[in-house]
């Protein structure tokens, strides 16, 4: 692939993304994160990362100090793009005097969804969030907060958006909820829509999301698929019938621990694990069991803060070119 065709596939194609609060919070320092058209893609960091502040510029709520780069093949804020967006913020707020149906009637309005149009989908649309019939014409003051927030997930389709950028769109619903919304951004993603969404629930982003970019200290600390984020944690798990702290030493040596009674080799070396496994076997000890153990993206999350604390380095956009950014995020 070309890079002109490259850079034409991005639906989100944000470079050099710098924001600070004051002269003492600096929220962003130089992000750069490219979604691709028709992906589900999941921002991840923990709190105080900048991943709202990322998303609010994206939708122009929070002016940056620097951008640059496009959404949907346009500046950031083009107006008639901004058209063709639907947004989900943190939190939800709706005048508590007007019922659910009402509310999505205002901002299909404000969308400029037709008087037709809008009779259509809007009930349709309540259904497919969970909002039975029996509530669409129910004031928003009587919503619980996982009901508003089937509501503001409504409110951000209301305009069928080819980009849907959803903050935090899981934050107080039950299980079933959370199942219910999984499934829909499913359905969206089979529809071509391109989904970006930002969870602290690791677990969830990595049901749904085709890629992600994980965020610590407003910089981007990894970004990619889950396999190219989690395809070098590998490690083997050995279990051995037998004492083996007498080995302890030669195991180290080798390249493993000894850990809850077996053996742990931290790598992806299949010579290693074989090599121990014959030092196992030469003490006339019998393996019971030896599997291979991928770590979990929130095994890496955890890795990557941890490494972070110490002082190892992340992909610090501001000190990289766009082509080596998507290079380490492609």
């Amino acid at each position: 692939m070309s890079h002109l065709t490259e850079m034409t596939s991005w639906a989100v194609d944000l470079i050099g993304v710098d924001k600070s609060y004051g002269r003492d919070i600096h929220a962003l320092r130089g992000v750069n994160v490219q979604v691709r058209q028709g992906e589900v893609f999941g921002l991840l960091g923990p709190n105080g990362a900048g991943k709202s502040t990322l998303v609010k510029i994206m939708m122009t709520v929070v002016k940056p100090d620097k951008v640059a780069g496009t959404i949907l093949g346009r500046p950031i804020g083009h107006l008639k793009k901004k058209g063709v967006m639907g947004y989900l913020p943190e939190v939800t707020r709706f005048p508590g005097y007007l019922t659910a149906r009402q509310v999505l009637d205002y901002y299909a309005r404000l969308a400029r969804v037709s008087v037709v149009d809008r009779r259509r989908c809007i009930p349709d649309l309540m259904e497919r969030v969970g909002l039975s019939h029996r509530w669409h014409d129910v004031k928003c003051s009587k919503f619980s907060k996982g009901m508003l927030r089937r509501l503001g997930l409504a409110q951000a389709l209301v305009n069928d958006p080819e980009l849907i950028v959803l903050d935090e769109p899981t934050d107080g619903l039950d299980p079933i909820g959370r199942r219910d919304v999984r499934e829909l951004l499913t359905e969206l993603r089979s529809m071509g829509k391109t989904i970006f969404l930002n969870s602290h629930l690791l677990s969830e982003i990595e049901m749904v999301c085709d890629r992600v970019a994980i965020l610590n200290h407003g910089l981007v600390a990894r970004q990619g698929t889950l396999t190219e984020l989690t395809e070098h944690t590998v490690e083997y798990h050995v279990r051995v019938s037998g004492d083996l702290s007498k080995l302890s030493a030669e195991i180290g040596e080798m390249g493993g621990t000894i850990r809850d009674g077996m053996i742990v080799l931290s790598e992806h070396d299949v010579g290693k694990l074989n090599g121990l496994i014959d030092l196992v076997r030469s003490r006339n000890m019998l393996i019971e069991s030896a599997t291979p153990h991928r770590f979990s993206l929130e095994d890496v999350f955890v890795q990557i803060l941890g490494a972070d604390a110490k002082g190892l380095k992340t992909v610090d956009s501001e000190q990289t070119s766009p082509v080596v950014a998507r290079a380490v995020g492609s």
